[in-house]
């Protein structure tokens, strides 16, 4: 069943030009997170995997900087809090 997938990745990279998806802001893309964990753990992990991004990786997520230790973080619409080094770049500026 990680085939599916991992096929279905696939198709998503070669089917939709990179210019036309949309921006991840996550340094690790989705696409990419989800191909790498379905590989490495399986097709439950996989789809936990991109259950888990679709519902963070879009509007609703604030950057800012922690007053305790000056770090950049986020926190995404599940109120979970992400370190700079799971941003993407382009957000941490």
């Amino acid at each position: 069943m990680k085939y599916l997938i991992l096929f279905a990745v696939k198709m998503y990279w070669n089917i939709v030009p990179q210019s036309k998806r949309r921006k991840c802001i996550f340094k690790k893309s989705c696409s990419n997170y989800v191909f790498e964990i379905t590989q490495k753990e399986g097709f439950v992990s996989g789809l936990k995997a991109f259950w888990f991004r679709y519902k963070n990786c879009r509007s609703g997520f604030q950057v800012f900087r922690n007053p305790i230790n000056d770090s950049v973080q986020i926190i995404l619409p599940s109120q979970i809090i992400v370190e700079r080094e799971e941003i993407a770049e382009r957000l941490t500026l």
